[in-house]
């Protein structure tokens, strides 16, 4: 079996294989500020009373603080159905990304089966849950039920080998996606391993996650192991950590069980950019060196961690942002502002000329916070780039990893040096 196909029948109870429609428990829903609204109005059409109170996060993300009036009544709405339902797990503005919160606050376990109202939902299989967005009408009768229909997904298995100091997990799903496709894996998951990503950490793991929907994938997985458990370690109780290692599900890895086998060597290749405007039009950084830039954003549920801004700030340490470029800096969540004040981080960003933002999603979905006029160029380390994604429909969006962000931000332009 592939590691899905492991998790979704043990949660069954029975084996259960690619295209079987099942029905199937939600052991974690997640909405946040931009869903929940019509999340909620679909569950007041099913129910007045959530399946479980517990089992629900809300998080305000998106639009923090409200840059409109619209977006300030969307709060609005998500604050009453928090009290009306008496949930209990509420991260508000300010407390970052959801899909970054909910990894490091421990509410996501191996062999789970998550349900988020946000596309970015796939990024928890870096714990190795089977973590999917859906749509609001899907989300109002998960809260209302606490079940959901699946159509058990192929899988696409992505093999990872060699070394190479110059490339990050971010550079990897780049090529990933190049490899792929945006349309290549539709409705199915995409499961990483080989040795690069068992020496990842769940950080690192999260960014290959993230951007499986990028190539259109349901799911994108990697299997929990010694890495995973560390990391739960302080995060969830002892008890409920020796259970998951006691129950760890292992693959088999062989190939017949996957639809096809995507393998990359990682020694000689090049850091990875996608330019405009899809996020499979990967080049190596060196077909764009020399690209003008207007706008770098280092951020977003995709490369806002603590290992991101330590690379950043390692290459902005002692030097300043070009004076024709505007560097954006936003942390994915309070934990990790906190840990890059700690550390000096902020202050060499501040001190490099940067602006930094409160942890959220800031200017990746393009509603505020470094929004793109007509003409503009930017180079985001986010998952998108699709035309008008971050502002002006005629502007251009490049996606790269933290350390050519910060390296192009100093020079002016696309580098690598």
């Amino acid at each position: 079996m592939t590691l899905v196909e492991e998790i979704l029948s043990k949660k069954l109870g029975r084996d259960t294989y690619e295209g079987d429609t099942i029905e199937v428990d939600i052991d974690l829903a997640m909405t946040h500020d931009g869903s929940t609204p019509l999340a909620t109005k679909a569950f007041k059409k099913i129910t007045d009373r959530v399946w479980d109170r517990e089992k629900i996060v809300i998080v305000f993300d998106h639009n923090i603080p409200a840059n409109t009036v619209k977006a300030a009544n969307m709060h609005k709405i998500t604050r009453e159905f928090v009290r009306e339902q008496g949930i209990k797990y509420v991260y508000r503005e300010g407390e970052g990304i959801c899909h970054q919160v909910l990894i490091e606050r421990g509410h996501v376990k191996p062999n789970m089966v998550i349900a988020g109202g946000d596309s970015h939902t796939c990024t928890h299989g870096a714990l190795g849950a089977f973590a999917t967005g859906f749509g609001a009408t899907d989300m109002g009768y998960i809260f209302a039920t606490g079940k959901t229909w699946i159509k058990v997904p192929k899988t696409i298995r992505v093999n990872i080998e060699g070394s190479n100091d110059r490339i990050t997990s971010k550079d990897i799903v780049l090529r990933v996606c190049k490899e792929i496709g945006r349309r290549g894996a539709i409705y199915m998951a995409i499961e990483y391993g080989g040795e690069v990503v068992k020496r990842m950490g769940v950080e690192d793991r999260a960014v290959l996650c993230n951007m499986a929907v990028e190539m259109g994938a349901k799911v994108g997985i990697v299997e929990a192991d010694e890495r995973t458990y560390e990391y739960l370690r302080g995060r969830i109780s002892n008890e409920e950590l020796a259970y998951l290692m006691r129950n760890r599900i292992s693959v088999d890895e062989r190939e017949e069980s996957y639809y096809k086998t995507v393998s990359i060597d990682i020694t000689d290749m090049e850091e990875q950019v996608a330019c405009p405007h899809y996020p499979d039009n990967v080049k190596p950084v060196s077909d764009v060196v020399g690209t003008p830039i207007d706008q770098v954003f280092i951020g977003s549920c995709t490369n806002g961690r603590l290992g991101d801004l330590r690379m950043a700030a390692r290459y902005l340490k002692g030097k300043r942002v070009h004076r024709d470029v505007r560097l954006i800096v936003i942390p994915a969540s309070k934990r990790v502002f906190e840990d890059a004040l700690r550390e000096g981080l902020i202050k060499i960003f501040l001190e490099a000329g940067a602006i930094i933002c409160p942890p959220g999603c800031g200017p990746c979905l393009g509603a505020h916070q470094g929004v793109l006029g007509d003409g503009e160029v930017c180079l985001s380390t986010s998952n998108r780039n699709f035309k008008g994604r971050m502002g002006s429909t005629n502007a251009e969006i490049y996606l790269s990893s933290p350390v050519i962000a910060a390296k192009s931000a100093v020079k002016g332009y696309i580098t690598n040096e």
